[in-house]
């Protein structure tokens, strides 16, 4: 009864559409001036928006059927990229089609007045669409790949990066903070380019000589490349909007900082390209959103997990598109879950195509990036001594890869102590003594993170002096819990000691040194060995065993704090002696290397870990090392406040007046028209969103128009927030170019933002006879004065010779528009 009834209602609707008062067609239209906008060429005069977005005029008595159907969809789905979906009966959607289909019919006919567009017409729309996005990149690749070989030496960071790929194509194990993606990739871009690994990227400012360096550059380039496409596209996505997607290309395009970071053997443009992608993939994910399971369905959504693996397995602060995927998933399932005219065995396909596109197969490719990293780096390097000494037993050339040596410790053995936290490194000495007023002035104990014969300590009883215990003639004596012995370090004879003086760093922590000659020193020199979970009594097994060294007149036990200790103590990390005796990582050591040649070796192949082991400690090292990192002498860091309004820059070559010089720094015009935007965006989009939860009546463009604000713009406000709050809550050193993933988005919001504003103005102006030149001229003045803008400041990205903007004589004299530009 019910389904008859809605059929009946929808065939009233269907014969009460208002005629045209002679009785041929449709009512007459508004008398307002009709315009009609480039970019738009698929809708007739007076529409401002692609169909999805223009509502049709509706008679009143046909509102209340219409509201039972659903709404058309919207650009880039609802609050977070998801179509709002009112809940329907059984029946409810036959109805919805039925006044579905007169509505459009109607509505084609009030619209249309003039006929289809022929074929032709369509195929060279279509054809100019492809020629404006291929203009794009191609200008796009111009501005990324000019000049690309200069200057032929080491730019800021590329030490770092260029010499991890090195590493990658000699397999060399190496630490670093990050994920290791974008390394791979760099390494593979020099091997297929020709690079053979063996420059040393010892420093900024070395030439490169003979060595092939522009294959890595040149990946990278192609890559920053492709942001711009990728971000026109979006927001044409979003906005369905010509003029707001070239917008978006041209501030990108015109950017020196987005230019400056993509000439670089750098992470950044590989981590902005995942970024992209994964943006656009989700955009257009959303778009098929009303044909579920379809091919393209499919592709975007799988595509969409690829690029967010990518962009994890680049740098953690990938993380930040995750969370705003996430955000948009959970919103599109829960309107979904609304749609009562979907049944659980389709809520259940939905819920299950998303866990196997946007976490399985993420995770799967995440996983893989590791496998291949360890499998790569399979010999020992400078990143061995970050590990556990069972992770260390893997790598080809360490000292314990195939390694034999004796089980037990024993007493005249030499020996390395490492401490179980990650990152912390090996208990070390040095013939350097701590300065005046930072406790006794006495040789300094701190550990160290890479090997080093400092390192080596001789374990001694605490009573005896005379006997070798490495006599042929004297009986093996091994270390057992519970024993007091001195820890001697072997290259200065001093012993391991500890007194009531207060540690350089750390508050009411006491401080340990070397003390004592040739071995002599007095009973602050005494140490109780405890093996955790152990018997008195048990022998201390080397490697395995985890244990603890105590102070025999103070009672406080030794550890690291993991403080940098300053320029005097080498910036290596500060040992204490700690008097809470909770056990923690930082006061719990194992003894590595072992030499004593009275003993017998057994083989360590028994303590070489799985691969879920080695990946969960290289994430712990990695997280440890990202909190840690300190800034580089003579190193501009920055506050994440000074990033939007472009505050200051960084040198990425060149200080004086004759070297060539390269500054980072944002194209001021783009980046503080950006910072305008956001305060207009949020202004604008909070009046249309009180008018439309008070339910103010909007005229048809009007109404377009806001949804494209609140819902394509809201996307992109919740990507810039996602890519830029986060950074005020980090305590590790932050560097300007941390902001730019947050300014592609800010860049896009901007591009959609104004051409939606003088869309409106042109609206509000159309009785006048120039009203549809406002949007055409504002569109142009932005492009124009962009342009401009970067032919003043583009010698900031492609290098400087010559004065300094100080001197009146130099070309960028006038151009230090603040004091805080040191170009």
């Amino acid at each position: 009864m019910l389904c008859a009834t809605s059929r009946l209602l929808a065939a009233r609707a269907a014969s009460a559409l208002p005629a045209h008062p002679r009785g041929r067609g449709p009512a007459p239209r508004s008398r307002r001036r009709e315009l009609h906008f480039p970019g738009h060429p698929e809708l007739p005069p007076g529409d401002f928006l692609a169909g999805r977005f223009a509502r049709p005029s509706v008679p009143a008595g046909r509102r209340a059927i219409l509201r039972r159907g659903r709404m058309p969809p919207a650009a880039g789905g609802g609050l977070a990229g998801s179509e709002l979906r009112p809940r329907k009966g059984r029946c409810g959607s036959q109805a919805a089609r039925a006044a579905g289909r007169d509505v459009t019919t109607a509505a084609a006919t009030a619209r249309s007045p003039k006929r289809p567009a022929p074929p032709s017409s369509r195929r060279f729309e279509a054809a100019g669409r492809w020629a404006l996005l291929a203009l794009v990149t191609l200008t796009s690749f111009a501005t990324r790949f000019h000049r690309l070989d200069q200057p032929p030496h080491i730019c800021w960071d590329e030490t770092h990066f260029g010499k991890m790929g090195s590493y990658y194509i000699n397999r060399t194990f190496f630490f670093d903070v990050h994920p290791p993606l974008g390394k791979m990739l760099i390494g593979l871009a020099g091997y297929l380019s020709g690079y053979d690994g063996t420059f040393l990227f010892q420093k900024p400012g070395d030439n490169y000589e003979h060595h092939s360096y522009m294959g890595m550059r040149g990946f990278c380039a192609f890559l920053g490349a492709m942001l711009v496409p990728f971000a026109y596209l979006t927001v044409l996505e979003l906005s369905r909007s010509l003029p707001a997607a070239l917008l978006t290309a041209a501030f990108l395009t015109f950017d020196t900082g987005c230019l400056t970071l993509s000439q670089y053997i750098l992470l950044d443009p590989i981590l902005m390209f995942f970024i992209m992608a994964a943006m656009l993939s989700m955009v257009k994910y959303n778009s098929c959103a009303n044909r579920p399971f379809s091919a393209p369905w499919w592709f975007w959504l799988s595509l969409t997990g690829i690029n967010l693996a990518g962009a994890l397995g680049v740098k953690f602060v990938g993380l930040f598109i995750i969370l705003q995927v996430g955000w948009n998933t959970l919103s599109d399932l829960w309107h979904l879950f609304g749609d009562l005219s979907l049944s659980m065995a389709t809520l259940g396909k939905h819920l299950s195509a998303r866990i196997l596109c946007l976490i399985l197969l993420p995770l799967a490719l995440y996983t893989a990036t590791y496998a291949v990293h360890f499998m790569v780096l399979n010999r020992s390097g400078p990143g061995d001594g970050f590990f556990s000494s069972a992770f260390q037993a893997r790598l080809s050339g360490n000292n314990l890869h195939n390694a034999s040596i004796p089980e037990h410790l024993a007493y005249g053995s030499v020996i390395t102590v490492k401490n179980l936290r990650m990152a912390v490194g090996y208990l070390h000495s040095h013939r350097h003594f701590y300065p005046e007023g930072v406790g006794a002035r006495q040789q300094q104990v701190t550990t160290y993170l890479h090997k080093d014969y400092n390192n080596l300590w001789i374990i001694k009883k605490h009573n005896s002096n005379s006997a070798d215990p490495l006599d042929p003639s004297l009986p093996v004596e091994f270390v057992r819990h519970g024993d007091i012995i001195r820890l001697e370090h072997k290259e200065t004879s001093r012993n391991l000691h500890s007194h009531y003086h207060e540690a350089p760093l750390t508050r009411k922590h006491y401080q340990v040194t070397g003390y004592g000659i040739n071995g002599s020193g007095d009973s602050n020199d005494f140490w109780r060995i405890e093996v955790i979970n152990r018997k008195f009594g048990n022998r201390v097994k080397v490697l395995r065993s985890r244990i603890r060294l105590v102070h025999l007149v103070t009672g406080c036990v030794l550890g690291s704090s993991g403080k940098v200790l300053p320029k005097w103590g080498w910036e290596q990390l500060e040992v204490t002696c700690t008097p809470y005796l909770k056990e923690t990582l930082s006061s719990i050591w194992n003894v590595e290397d072992h030499i004593n040649p009275k003993l017998p070796n057994i083989s360590l192949d028994v303590l070489r870990p799985s691969f879920p082991e080695i990946m969960l400690e290289s994430h712990m090292v990695m997280i440890r090392g990202n909190n840690g990192l300190k800034p580089k002498d003579n190193e501009f860091t920055s506050k994440p406040w000074h990033w939007p309004i472009n505050f200051q820059g960084l040198r990425f070559s060149g200080v004086n007046d004759t070297d060539f010089r390269v500054y980072l720094l944002g194209n001021p015009v783009v980046w503080w028209l950006n910072l305008l935007s956001l305060a207009l965006y949020i202004l604008s989009a909070s009046i249309f969103a009180v008018a439309v939860q008070r339910g103010v009546r909007l005229p048809a463009e009007v109404k377009g128009l806001s949804q494209v604000l609140l819902r394509g713009g809201g996307q992109l406000l919740l990507g810039w927030m996602m890519h830029y709050f986060p950074f005020f809550l980090m305590g590790r050193v932050l560097y300007f170019h941390h902001y730019f993933p947050a300014m592609l988005f800010s860049s896009m919001l901007t591009g959609l933002l104004w051409d939606t504003l003088l869309r409106l103005s042109a609206w509000s102006l159309a009785s006048y006879p120039l009203a549809r030149c406002v949007h055409t001229l504002g569109i142009l003045s932005l492009l124009l004065g962009t342009a401009y803008s970067f032919y003043l400041f583009h010698p900031l990205a492609y290098g400087m010779v010559g004065p300094l903007a100080q001197d009146p004589r130099s070309p960028m004299a006038g151009l230090r528009w603040l004091e805080s530009w040191d170009f």
